[in-house]
């Protein structure tokens, strides 16, 4: 069973990367990243996102950024990182931008974007216009959480596309760390999930520090998507719901969600 498994994954990888669309590509490269209905291999995700960023997709050029940094079966690399941070950025990818200020990046890269060699390397065409356009950051405080939920943040948060250090200043809003805090409007748990955000990303146990974890991720990613990578409205949307976000057409007038937005605006030190 394990062999046909392998070979139908080689036939899907092979058929995938002979696509000249950049966003399926793309997608299929999230498929192996994550072993989404295939076996999971850092290795195919990155020649997929290769073939899409070669394409000029920005959104491969992130993702590209997030398994060198965090990838769990390959040597993490942290200057090849901000080299497709950066070249994603530059593309105007709202969430490359927010991570090169939440990583206190303010200087463009030592190298630039390269593909494995068995596929060739690639030298982005916006690389000399980086030394004229560092994106803006400012240093960041340290946010103090226990070791145990720091642990699984920095697990979990690069599976959901997210900087840990924006999941724990959320987590440091909302809950103060306290796996069993309750607020008065009935949110739960480390991340403050209703029982319908719950239910709608799938958290079967609210009070289960992990699976509270994944819900609230979950939530912020998707709200991220669908704010097209504004952090400060998926901040607001977090706090007051993506509906109050739509009828205002931005952070609603309420003086807590206004007061939320800033609050982990500043703790991470990030401009809206």
């Amino acid at each position: 069973m394990q062999a046909a498994g392998v070979s139908s994954n080689d036939q899907w990888f092979d058929e995938a990367y002979k696509s000249r669309e950049a966003y399926r590509l793309t997608a299929w490269g999230k498929r192996y990243e994550a072993g989404v209905g295939v076996d999971q291999s850092s290795e195919k995700a990155i020649k997929l996102y290769c073939r899409a960023a070669m394409l000029g997709d920005a959104e491969a050029k992130y993702r590209l950024g997030q398994v060198y940094a965090f990838g769990p079966s390959i040597e993490n690399d942290t200057e090849l990182a901000h080299a497709w941070f950066y070249d994603a950025a530059m593309a105007d990818h709202r969430r490359a931008q927010i991570v090169l200020a939440l990583r206190d990046i303010d200087a463009p890269p030592a190298r630039a974007p390269a593909c494995p060699d068995r596929i060739g390397e690639r030298v982005s065409p916006t690389w000399e216009t980086w030394r004229q356009r560092p994106p803006r950051s400012a240093p960041r405080r340290s946010i103090k959480a226990p070791h145990e939920i720091e642990r699984l943040v920095h697990e979990l948060a690069p599976t959901y596309g997210l900087e840990p250090v924006l999941v724990l200043a959320l987590i440091e809003a909302e809950s103060s760390f306290d796996p069993s805090a309750r607020s008065h409007k009935n949110a739960q748990g480390l991340m403050q999930l209703i029982p319908a955000t719950a239910e709608r990303f799938g958290v079967r146990d609210v009070w289960d520090p992990e699976q509270n974890l994944r819900g609230g991720m979950a939530y912020l990613s998707w709200l991220l998507d669908r704010f097209d990578g504004d952090l400060a409205l998926a901040l607001a949307g977090y706090n007051a719901g993506e509906g109050a976000v739509e009828r205002y057409g931005g952070i609603p007038p309420y003086r807590e969600t206004q007061a939320y937005v800033a609050r982990i605006i500043d703790r991470v030190h990030v401009m809206p």
